[in-house]
């Protein structure tokens, strides 16, 4: 899922109109924690994921769906007004987009470094505080961490930070094997 996070040129320019509306009114940190449990739920809830994407979901549905999920989640003001703007315009599907772009615009605002661990299991709290660590020490910034579980890596991490993927898991390794094997 994470993968579908990346920045696209409508999204960018949606994100840019919701970052400038957000800062504007002082809302700034509350849509980024609206959009960063949007993020978590994308990858939740295959209903959500289907509502957004479906070319046979309507834009008035897309907006009903998406605007009770905001008010369900007790959303800031801007973030709804937004997100039915952008399902009524039929881009619902560019939210992915949307998120990735304005946490890109966000992260050069406040210089704010993000990063992502992927595991196959949930990782227990004394190992994210490890590998938080390691990363301040390599980064020369505290990360923001999130972690998401994606059991077909197998086992090891992954671990995403800006554009830069460290892949230590085991299906990567398995797989350089594998190719390494054919070529023998």
């Amino acid at each position: 899922m994470a993968d579908e996070f990346r920045t696209t040129e409508v999204g960018d320019r949606y994100a840019q109109a919701l970052f400038d509306l957000a800062e504007e009114t002082g809302a700034l940190d509350a849509v980024r924690a609206d959009l960063k449990s949007l993020r978590a739920a994308w990858g939740e809830s295959a209903d959500l994921r289907r509502l957004l994407t479906s070319p046979v979901m309507k834009a008035e549905d897309q907006s009903r769906g998406l605007l009770a999920v905001a008010a369900a989640a007790g959303f800031a003001q801007v973030t709804r007004n937004f997100l039915g703007l952008l399902s009524q315009n039929g881009r619902g599907r560019d939210l992915t987009g949307v998120i990735a772009g304005f946490d890109r615009l966000y992260a050069k605002k406040t210089g704010v470094v993000s990063a992502e661990i992927i595991s196959a299991q949930p990782l227990p709290a004394a190992q994210m505080t490890k590998i938080q660590s390691a990363l301040r020490a390599a980064l020369g910034k505290d990360p923001e961490l999130s972690a998401r579980v994606d059991p077909s890596i197998l086992g090891g991490l992954k671990v995403k930070v800006g554009s830069k993927l460290f892949d230590a898991s085991l299906k990567t390794k398995l797989d350089q094997m594998k190719f390494a094997l054919k070529r023998a």
